[in-house]
C-alpha cells in the first residue's frame, strides 16, 4: 500500500512539472503573438490551447510509443512522424472546440467557421511541439539508456574486483599455510623466519624441514614476478622441494632436481633463485648449494663476517646445469642471514635503497639478541626505511649458533 501511495505522488509530482512548463510554453507563444500584433493576442486562448495540446500531444507519444520505439533511426522516425501528422488533426478539432465553447458566449457563430479560419496556429504548434518533445524523449531515453549500461558495467566491474579480492585473501591463506607455521629447532641452535609479501599474495619463500635426528633442510626462494602468478609458481617450488628433501640427498642434488622438473614445466620467461642448506648440529656444518640466489651472509663477530659464495645457475633456465656443493663450518656466536632483494633492494621514494651494508650494520650492533628478535628488528629497519612501502616481496631467515 506504501508504495502504491508513493508511486501515486511521484506520478502527480511528474504531471504538475509538466504543467508548469506548458504555462512556461503558452506565456512564451503569448508574449510573441504580443510583440507582433497586440490587438489580437490572447492569453487565455494560448494558454489553454498549450495546455490541451502540450498533455494531448504527450499523451499520444505514451501510448502508441510502442509502434516506433524499438525501430530502426530511420523507420522509428518515419514511422512517428506518419503517426503525428494523423494524430494532429483530431488534437486541432479538439482543442479548438474547447476554446470555442470557452471563449464564445452565446450567440456562438457556427464552429465549422471557426475551425477553418484558425487550425493553422494548432495544427504548426502541435508538429513542432510532437517533433521537439521526440527529440527530447528519445535523447533522455538514449542518455538513461547509456547511464544503465555504465552503471550495470561499474557494478559489475566491482563485483569482479571484490570477487578478485576475496579469491587473492584466499590465495593469500593458503601460500601462508605453506609456510612452515613453527620453524623447527636443533641443539645449539635458534632459527627464525619472517615472510612479508610486497602485494597480498607474492613470489618469495622460505622453508626449514626437519631431514633427521640433529639435521634441517634450509631453503629460500624467489620466484621472478609478483602476484599470482608467482604465487602459484612457488607453491610448485615448494611442492618439489619438499618431496626431494630428505636426510641422504645432498644440496647439489637437490638443486638439480627442482631445476629439471621446473624446466620441464615453468613458462617461457619465468625463473626462480634457490638456496637450500643442509645444517647439519652435531658437526656444526652447513652443506649448501646456491642456485642463482643472493648470498647469504655469516656474522663471524661484531667486525668480521663471511658470504657464502656458490655460484650457481638460476633453476627453471639451464635443464643441464650441474650444481656444486659446498660446505661452511659454523662456530659458537655465528649469525647466518639469509634474504631474499625485497631486503635490500627496499628503497626510499629518491629511489636509494637498504643495501646489504646496511643489513649487516644492523645485525652486527645486536648480536646479543635472539634470532626471532634480531629478525624483527632488522624487518624494522628496512620498513622504516622505505615508508613500509616494500617495492618486492621481503623474506628473512636468521640462523643463530649458541655460544658466546
Amino acid at each position: 500500500m506504501g508504495h502504491a501511495s508513493a508511486y501515486v505522488s511521484s506520478g502527480l509530482l511528474r504531471w504538475l512539472r509538466r504543467q508548469q512548463l506548458y504555462v512556461g510554453i503558452a506565456l512564451a507563444v503569448y508574449a510573441i503573438f504580443w510583440a507582433i500584433e497586440p490587438q489580437r493576442a490572447g492569453l487565455l486562448v494560448t494558454l489553454i490551447y498549450s495546455l490541451l495540446l502540450c498533455n494531448l500531444t504527450v499523451l499520444f507519444k505514451d501510448k502508441l510509443g510502442i509502434l516506433y520505439a524499438h525501430r530502426p533511426f530511420a523507420t522509428y522516425w518515419l514511422t512517428y512522424l506518419l503517426l503525428l501528422l494523423v494524430f494532429t488533426p483530431f488534437a486541432v478539432v479538439f482543442s479548438t472546440t474547447v476554446v470555442y465553447l470557452v471563449t464564445f458566449s452565446a450567440p456562438r457563430p457556427p464552429l465549422f467557421p471557426v475551425l477553418r479560419g484558425s487550425w493553422k496556429f494548432p495544427f504548426v504548434a502541435t508538429v513542432i511541439f510532437g517533433i521537439v518533445a521526440q527529440i527530447y524523449y528519445a535523447t533522455k531515453t538514449r542518455l538513461e539508456r547509456s547511464n544503465r549500461q555504465l552503471q550495470q558495467a561499474v557494478d559489475l566491474e566491482i563485483a569482479q574486483r571484490e570477487l578478485q579480492a576475496q579469491e587473492l585473501e584466499r590465495a593469500r591463506e593458503i601460500q601462508q599455510a605453506l609456510m612452515p607455521k613453527e620453524i623447527p629447532q636443533v641443539p645449539g641452535f635458534d632459527i627464525a623466519g619472517a615472510w612479508e609479501p610486497a602485494r597480498v599474495v607474492g613470489g618469495d619463500y622460505f622453508d626449514v624441514i626437519r631431514l633427521g635426528e640433529g639435521k634441517l633442510g634450509i631453503c629460500i626462494a624467489d620466484v621472478v614476478g609478483k602476484s599470482v602468478s608467482a604465487a602459484l609458481l612457488m607453491a610448485n617450488v615448494q611442492a618439489t622441494v619438499r618431496a626431494f628433501a630428505s636426510d641422504a640427498a645432498s644440496p647439489a642434488w637437490l638443486c638439480s632436481r627442482v631445476n629439471s622438473v621446473l624446466c620441464n614445466n615453468i613458462a617461457s620467461g619465468k625463473f626462480v633463485t634457490l638456496f637450500y642448506g643442509v645444517l647439519d648440529a652435531e658437526q656444526r656444518t652447513l652443506a649448501y648449494t646456491n642456485a642463482g640466489h643472493l648470498r647469504p651472509i655469516l656474522l663471524n663477530g661484531a667486525r668480521s663476517l663471511q658470504q657464502l659464495d656458490n655460484g650457481g645457475a638460476l633453476l627453471g633456465v639451464f635443464p643441464d646445469w650441474k650444481y656444486e656443493d659446498s660446505v661452511v663450518q659454523l662456530s659458537p656466536g655465528n649469525r647466518l642471514l639469509l634474504f631474499t632483494d625485497g631486503i635490500t633492494e627496499a628503497a626510499k621514494p629518491d629511489g636509494e635503497e637498504f643495501g646489504e651494508q646496511r643489513l649487516i650494520d644492523a645485525a652486527t650492533g645486536r648480536l646479543q639478541r635472539s634470532s626471532a628478535e634480531l629478525k624483527d628488528h632488522l624487518l624494522t629497519q628496512v620498513k622504516n626505511f622505505c615508508d613500509s612501502q616494500l617495492a618486492d616481496d621481503a623474506t628473512l631467515i636468521v640462523v643463530s649458533v649458541a655460544g658466546s
